[in-house]
């Protein structure tokens, strides 16, 4: 079993910031302490790994900055626990890892959140879910041409030197949605609303790409009466819904891109309609989602592994800072897992 740094802090009754110091020989510990630090390291058999090695060698420390359009958003809040898993996990080698959380979609906001994390936060890597923007790539492809590392994780970027994409497949989302509306509808033309979070948004367009796509390919006769964005907010969701469902009587489905679902589910509700009425197909299984799906209003909801994108895309770039250029460059696809009422709770 590999001895940790935790465990040695532990047992000598030190920080762990103490033990980095001491086995990495930093300086700025009394003698005797690192002496005893030392002792105790030895004795429970730690044994520095390549990667410590290499960490101990560099004259910058490694940090590495996250930014995610989070705020107002509760699918983010599983991204997060992956990343502060991956950082926990770092700890000991003296990563440390910046989070920067923004809301909504606009392009200056999200360049200043990345820029205050290459510039001001000094971070040497970088972690990022944002926009599809020329503004955007420009930058990103200006900070890998300065040797700082960059993963995409839940969403792409078209067109960069970023190492690599973590995350989901969004058109095979999407094309599972509409496989799943295929197998439910008889003859009926398919009326259908669509609420996206942005069209700024690479994977929001992709998930809408493979639906339209393979409902063509199962031969469903349909027509997207309208299409909307909720920058995914539920209260912006409900008055575009309520506005809608007011505009188009004859709608017997919706397709929620994104984030929003319980804004439009609280709109088809208060207009006296139901799942029976309409069938509602969501993403992702937040605490709204779930209720909905619960009551019967959302018929399918498609789940993306939210844990493992921020877990992953953290330790793809520190494996490429470690070296392990070949297997970071690889992009890693999350699972598509289709949830209904009967399955909701299962672990995936």
């Amino acid at each position: 079993m590999t001895i940790t740094i935790k465990q040695i802090a532990a047992k000598a009754g030190v920080s762990r910031g103490t033990v980095d110091r001491v086995l990495h020989n930093r300086g700025g510990v009394k003698p005797d302490i690192a002496e005893h630090v030392r002792k105790i390291a030895q004795e429970l058999g730690y044994k520095p790994n390549r990667a410590a090695r290499l960490l101990a060698a560099r004259k910058q420390p490694v940090k590495i900055g996250c930014m995610l359009p989070a705020i107002g958003n509760p699918f983010f809040d599983e991204v997060i626990k992956g990343i502060y898993l991956a950082r926990e996990e770092l700890a000991d080698f003296g990563v440390t890892v910046c989070l920067k959380q923004i809301r909504g979609y606009d392009t200056q906001e999200h360049l200043r959140a990345i820029q205050e994390l290459a510039e001001k936060e000094k971070c040497n890597a970088l972690c990022l879910s944002t926009i599809d923007t020329p503004e955007i790539r420009a930058y990103v492809n200006r900070m890998c041409a300065q040797d700082v590392p960059v993963v995409t994780f839940n969403t792409d970027l078209t067109d960069t030197k970023r190492i690599c994409y973590v995350g989901t497949n969004y058109f095979n989302g999407g094309s599972t949605a509409a496989g799943l509306l295929a197998s439910v509808v008889k003859e009926e033309k398919q009326r259908i609303l669509v609420f996206t979070g942005s069209l700024r948004m690479k994977g929001h367009n992709e998930r809408l790409q493979g639906f339209t796509q393979t409902l063509g390919d199962r031969h469903v006769e349909y027509e997207i009466m309208d299409i909307f964005e909720t920058q995914d907010s539920d209260d912006v969701a409900y008055a575009k819904a309520m506005l809608a469902l007011s505009r188009h009587d004859n709608i017997n489905c919706i397709y929620m891109v994104a984030a929003g679902a319980a804004g439009v589910c609280r709109a088809v509700e208060e207009r006296g309609l139901s799942g029976a009425d309409i069938v509602m197909i969501a993403n992702d299984a937040v605490p709204s989602t779930r209720e909905y799906l619960r009551k019967g209003i959302i018929r399918f909801t498609i789940c993306q592994e939210p844990v493992l994108q921020g877990y992953r895309a953290v330790l793809r770039v520190f494996d490429y800072i470690m070296g392990d250029a070949a297997g970071a460059q690889q992009d890693w696809l999350t699972n598509t897992v289709i949830k209904v009422k009967e399955n909701l709770d299962a672990e995936y």
